[in-house]
């Protein structure tokens, strides 16, 4: 279960945020997303913050983006405060989420039903971001992008 931080990717970021309650890698088009322990993520007090700042430095509503949630810690999400994230017009290309243990798996099944972009899991960080890589590749390519 590695962190961003200790792997080769992580000297690829152009830049790092850092809140209260979790860490955020910004790369040329994707991010990596690492919520701290005991978290209980919900859009008014977590998503609306970072979903605005990251919005803000790529200068568009994420369509082009693809967001990887790598889940080292153990944390909640209000699955159903994705409906926020698109009632305010964002988007994203692709979703990845990285599970190190079958109950991460399998909590990535409700939050699915209220994901409208298409999701991906995976159970290393290597994987996850090659993947995020290839989409990024396919579309510069003028490629069809499939998840």
């Amino acid at each position: 279960m590695p962190y961003l931080r200790d792997t080769s990717f992580h000297r690829e970021a152009f830049q790092e945020l850092n809140y209260d309650f979790g860490d955020y890698y910004l790369f040329e088009t994707f991010v990596v997303a690492e919520i701290h322990k005991d978290v209980v993520f919900n859009w008014e007090e977590h998503g609306k913050v970072i979903t605005e700042e990251i919005s803000h430095l790529y200068e568009q509503n994420g369509k082009d983006i693809v967001y990887i949630s790598n889940r080292i810690n153990e944390y909640a999400i209000v699955p159903s405060d994705w409906l926020d994230f698109f009632r305010y017009s964002y988007s994203l290309k692709g979703y990845g989420i990285v599970s190190y243990n079958p109950g991460g798996r399998r909590n990535t099944i409700l939050e699915k039903l209220f994901m409208r972009s298409k999701m991906k899991n995976f159970d290393n960080l290597t994987d996850a971001i090659q993947w995020a890589k290839e989409l990024a590749k396919k579309k510069a390519e003028g490629k069809k992008v499939e998840l």
